[in-house]
């Protein structure tokens, strides 16, 4: 395929992957999605291979997704039909946990399986305990999807979406969220066959095959033009009730080869917490630290994610075992980038970034108003500082590695009975350094309710802060108060009408010793030479 046909056509793809994407956000009924962007939205080829993403999306998301197509290509190989539609929230093969729901559907061409298109979306409630790291095992933590269809040859599954609404607290938002994506899972396919009808290609072969070959070789060039050798990095952090969790990753470059290694033995075993992480959630993070700072500009699709492997030992942390509780996985899976980070300061040092709060903090509210009417809180999440960067400080109050946007205060007060009283930069909290951390951000809020109410908040950093690099300072730990009293929260609590909860996020820490503006072009070439010496 020439290079002019080629780029015509991956830009028709992209336009189609994203401008459905966009199209399912905004008639999402949940505002995670419709304001936060906690989705992902992808194409895949016959071979269930991931081509292309859309602009907007999380990378936990979206290279979880990239698992999912492939395995319900799989499963459906000989059993697909025109109007079909797949559905799974399974935490071992989706996105690692309920709450994100993936749909699924073929492109059906004049009876030709050409492709699919799938989406896997945050849901703002699934049942169960709700995002809580209370759960002892995955049971307690709501309705369980496995494989099904959700739509036969256009006809809805009525039992199935039955079992759907009687399992939630909110039927209306799940139906809602739902009809959102079968939606932009149709129209997206429409989108597909008239790109292929006007560029005059009768399916997605060539074009996959051309996208998924380019990208892996260019992955694979840019692991070659790294140093080879083996480097190891581990950071440590708390969580909820003050359990400790050590995640270390083994990271190999094989310049020969072009492929990364990452290792997770030595990391924290498996608990009975809800904070456990599935191994695709796992491989999803890594291979955003790895693509992030080695490729950043290439397309994420099978090819691109191809030369990074990850393993980890089964029943860890970041490989659970079933029944392990998994609710409240990102607790845990949005610090996995941080040990890989500090592994790659030893191969790109001016490239990575210091460590942040890894996990946004999240509260999730459930509770009913005076009139006895439930709901549910669309699990509001608040970032801490970014870590900083080589030559650059670290953005206040912003979510890295997630990428998602904080739901803005007036859409959770016009929604849910929810009173915000501040949000702001907490300043000074990011760590000194040449380049200085973030600042995380103050958040307080009560609920309008004269009933009891529950909360599921999952604060992080509050002992271990982030940590400096190279000889950066660490950001400023976190703090979680109920009412002005300094709290360990565990988890589900119940609270009293007109409780007070105060969130200050963790900063950002630094990277590099503090320079004088003089010194700073030494410094630099000083962190250059001792991470290349390793």
């Amino acid at each position: 395929m020439d290079g002019v046909t080629l780029e015509l056509l991956w830009s028709n793809l992209r336009s189609v992957v994203t401008e459905q994407a966009k199209a399912m956000q905004r008639t999402a009924f949940s505002p995670v999605v419709r304001e936060a962007g906690d989705l992902a939205y992808a194409v895949f080829d016959p071979q269930g291979r991931m081509i292309a993403q859309a602009d907007t999306g999380t990378p936990g998301h979206i290279n979880c997704l990239a698992f999912t197509g492939g395995y319900l290509t799989e499963l459906y190989r000989d059993d697909l039909k025109p109007g079909d539609v797949l559905i799974t929230n399974d935490p071992w093969k989706g996105a690692g946990h309920f709450f994100d729901i993936t749909i699924y559907a073929p492109i059906f061409w004049d009876e030709r399986l050409i492709g699919y298109v799938g989406s896997t979306n945050h849901h703002t409630d699934i049942g169960g305990l709700g995002v809580s790291v209370g759960a002892t095992d995955v049971h307690e933590e709501g309705l369980w999807i496995p494989p099904a269809k959700l739509y036969e040859e256009g006809r809805p599954n009525k039992l199935l979406f039955d079992i759907i609404r009687r399992n939630v607290r909110t039927p209306d938002y799940i139906s809602g969220d739902l009809a959102a994506q079968v939606a932009s899972a149709k129209g997206g396919g429409e989108a597909i066959i008239d790109m292929c009808r006007r560029y005059g290609i009768a399916d997605l072969e060539a074009l996959s095959e051309e996208i998924i070959t380019r990208s892996e070789k260019a992955m694979r060039d840019s692991i070659r033009a790294c140093p080879g050798g083996t480097w190891v990095g581990e950071t440590r952090f708390d969580i909820t009730g003050g359990i400790v969790i050590t995640l270390r990753a083994t990271l190999t470059v094989d310049n020969q080869a072009g492929e990364v290694l990452i290792d997770f033995a030595g990391s924290s075993p498996q608990i009975n917490k809800g904070v456990n992480v599935v191994l695709n959630y796992t491989h999803a993070y890594s291979t955003f630290a790895v693509r992030s700072c080695l490729a950043p500009d290439l397309p994420n699709n099978h090819g691109s994610l191809a030369p990074i492997k990850v393993t980890a030992p089964e029943g860890s942390i970041v490989n659970c075992s079933y029944p392990a509780p998994v609710a409240a996985r990102h607790v845990v899976g949005m610090y996995v980038p941080m040990p890989i980070l500090k592994a790659l300061y030893n191969v790109v040092p001016e490239k990575v970034l210091a460590e942040g709060p890894g996990a946004v903090w999240s509260a999730q509210i459930i509770g009913s108003d005076d009139r006895g009417k439930p709901f549910v809180s669309s699990q509001f999440s608040f970032a801490g500082g970014m870590g900083a960067r080589f030559t650059k400080p670290g953005p206040n109050a912003t979510c890295y590695p997630t990428g998602i946007a904080a739901t803005p205060i007036e859409i959770l007060e016009a929604e849910t009975p929810i009173s915000f009283r501040r949000r702001e930069i907490r300043r000074g909290s990011g760590g000194n350094g040449a380049s200085r951390g973030g600042d995380g951000q103050i958040v307080e809020f009560a609920v309008r309710t004269t009933r009891p109410w529950t909360l599921n908040a999952s604060p992080t950093g509050v002992q271990f802060p982030p940590e400096g690099l190279a000889g950066g300072d660490s950001g400023a730990p976190g703090l979680f108060t109920v009412n002005g009293e300094v709290r360990q929260h565990h988890g589900k609590t119940i609270m009293a009408p007109g409780d007070v909860i105060l969130m200050e996020t963790p900063g950002g820490a630094g990277f590099g010793p503090v320079a004088t503006p003089d010194t700073t072009t030494k410094t630099v070439k000083r962190l250059r030479e001792s991470a290349h010496d390793g």
